[in-house]
């Protein structure tokens, strides 16, 4: 288990600050990066983002920092925190694909306005993926149970946020008012309760 829950930490602590750092390098810059397409936007800064993950891959120890071992009720925990971002993304999946996913509509050449993701889970909460991500993290972090995995949790939380401001802000531009209506009737993280003779 400490083999398990130390490679969890290693991959999130490498991996996860160069992949949320490639997102605001690309996304408010999109019209920028639009003229070059989407290859040649991933190769460019790929050489950084790999920079960084080998950077931090060195200074991993000093990045993990104490371990607390394992602890199976925090264990529980994380796989429940996991199973749950699990079963978000299947939801999500099926309208968020994972071209969108990775920004190829906003990186192409040629315009791809889009449509505007507003059914299945999507009529429930506008942004499943990071609520996604925000619960897969913190299923992580109570698995590993570092110090380092715990501190990039409480850094990660904000980061999405900002990013989701972002997003936000570009949906109004692209979609205007029919967004409007969208933000109106569905909250962004936390579905509502609704009545069974409401729905």
């Amino acid at each position: 288990m400490d083999t398990v829950r130390y490679l969890i930490a290693l991959v999130t602590i490498v991996m996860l600050p160069p992949a949320v750092l490639l997102w605001y390098a690309i996304h408010p810059f999109a019209g920028f990066w639009r003229r070059f397409g989407p290859g040649w936007t991933y190769a460019v800064l790929g050489i950084p983002a790999v920079a960084m993950m080998v950077g931090l891959f060195a200074v991993r120890d000093r990045l993990l920092g104490t371990d607390f071992g394992t602890s199976y009720p925090l264990t529980a925990a994380g796989i429940l925190c996991v199973t749950v971002a699990m079963v978000i993304a299947m939801k999500r999946k099926k309208y968020l694909t994972f071209r969108i996913l990775a920004g190829i509509p906003e990186l192409s050449r040629r315009a791809e306005p889009g449509k505007l993701l507003n059914q299945g889970i999507y009529a429930s909460i506008r942004h499943p993926r990071y609520v996604e991500l925000v619960l897969a993290m913190l299923g992580y972090a109570l698995i590993a149970n570092y110090l380092g995995s715990y501190f990039l949790f409480i850094l990660f939380v904000p980061a999405i946020y900002l990013i989701v401001l972002m997003e936000e802000r570009e949906l109004r531009e692209r979609f205007g008012a029919e967004y409007e209506e969208y933000c109106r009737r569905v909250p962004r993280f936390i579905p509502r309760y609704r009545p069974s003779s409401e729905r």
